[in-house]
């Protein structure tokens, strides 16, 4: 079987954690993620959450069980830079910070999600602006290095 192109690896990983991995040929880590995937979904009632979202209805903080979906953005994020190292050649230098910070910043929007637009728009926001500001330090960086 071919390897997989670092694109398509990554998508698949964005649409379920875990999938880029089986992708890959890393079946025991797929496997791994894509429980954590669903052990993290049902304790935090991210389905339920994620459905009222989108039909505008802001779930409250009692709705859903913090403790359980703060994990998510980092378990997600992971899932996204683990297939995607895997699936390509060397990366350059640098090249994790924009999954790194996504992660972090989408835990922090879920954090803060209690008083502003709920749990899955202020941590997808989270994960949207990590990722920018990871690859504008990623290329800062590189651009530093260079000269």
């Amino acid at each position: 079987m071919a390897k997989a192109s670092r694109t398509e690896a990554l998508l698949w990983s964005v649409a379920l954690p875990g999938f880029g991995q089986l992708l890959n040929g890393k079946y025991i880590k797929g496997i791994l993620l894509i429980t954590l995937e669903f052990l993290i979904n049902l304790k935090s009632d991210l389905n339920w959450v994620i459905i009222t979202s989108f039909h505008g209805d802001i779930p409250t903080i009692d709705q859903t069980k913090m403790e359980w979906l703060m994990f998510y953005p980092c378990v997600y994020m992971f899932g996204i830079w683990d297939a995607y190292k895997d699936a390509g050649e060397e990366l350059k230098p640098n090249a994790s910070l924009p999954f790194s910070f996504g992660a972090f910043i989408g835990t922090i929007g879920v954090v803060f999600s209690k008083d502003f637009l709920g749990a899955v728009w202020l941590g997808l926001l989270g994960i949207g602006a990590g990722v920018i500001f990871g690859i504008g330090l990623r290329s800062i960086l590189r651009y530093r290095s260079v000269h």
